[in-house]
């Protein structure tokens, strides 16, 4: 089975940033991932585009974003399932420690079949973004700081899936790691096989093999902004998923998972 679990619904155009929680926008992404072989797709918008989850954001890149329905997102997906479309209604979650139970209990009501965890800032500084965290500390320094987050959003029972688990290597910067931490602290969290580092200046998938192959269940994900990102190098993310040892994939409904044959 091929899976695509990280999507973000958009409005054509290449540099278009405007969402599109509409039911016909995930038809569109459907129709791309049907054309890549795609089984079924997870869209899972960030969490701080939805007006809800408001009093969790300080940051102006946040709060301009912040004015999105949940009820209309979560609408949108499921009057798409209800049209027969393999589709999963997820979330991605930022890792706002302070934070983290007041968005759980936001988003406890709502019909998810999973949602991802992810680090993007740490203390109000941008892992992904320069110069955010890289100004002002080490490449070792910035990398034991993500570690120690990412660690932390694992162990706290919030999330079934990883997302991009080390983006830290975003910009290339890498230094020999010990994962063991963050292996230890998964306890049936998958991680996520993530195409979207080939875009970036990385030019590798996520996560490199060392943390995959500490992982006992993982998600397949192209991280799309666009429809025509739907599906995109998944045959990479399904080498890269065999050569580490996997032989599966998880599938989740409800937020509780199964494990289907992988590719």
């Amino acid at each position: 089975m091929l899976v695509d679990y990280h999507m973000h619904l958009r409005r054509p155009g290449r540099d278009s940033d405007e969402v599109d929680h509409t039911v016909e926008a995930v038809e569109r992404y459907m129709e791309t991932a049907r054309a890549r072989g795609v089984d079924e797709i997870g869209i899972t918008e960030h969490v701080y585009y939805f007006a809800e989850t408001g009093f969790a954001w300080s940051l102006p890149y946040q709060l301009e974003r912040c004015t999105q329905s949940l009820e209309r997102y979560c609408d949108a997906v499921l009057e798409a399932k209800r049209r027969g479309l393999p589709v999963k209604l997820g979330l991605e979650v930022d890792w706002v420690p302070e934070h983290a139970e007041e968005l759980a209990t936001v988003l406890e009501p709502y019909p998810w079949d999973f949602l991802l965890g992810s680090v993007h800032w740490i203390d109000g500084l941008a892992v992904d973004q320069r110069p955010g965290l890289w100004e002002g500390n080490t490449v070792e320094e910035v990398w034991s700081l993500y570690t120690r987050e990412l660690e932390a959003a694992a162990r706290s029972g919030h999330f079934d899936v990883l997302a991009h688990p080390d983006l830290v290597k975003i910009f290339g910067d890498r230094v020999e790691w010990n994962w063991q931490p963050v292996i230890d602290a998964l306890d049936g969290v998958a991680l996520e096989v993530s195409t979207a580092g080939l875009r970036k200046p990385v030019r590798d998938l996520y996560p490199d093999a060392e943390l995959l192959g500490g992982a006992r269940r993982i998600t397949l994900a192209s991280d799309a902004h666009l429809a025509d990102d739907v599906g995109r190098d998944l045959d990479r993310a399904v080498e890269l998923a065999r050569a580490t040892g996997f032989e599966t994939v998880t599938v989740f409904e409800g937020r509780r998972s199964r494990q289907e044959p992988l590719g």
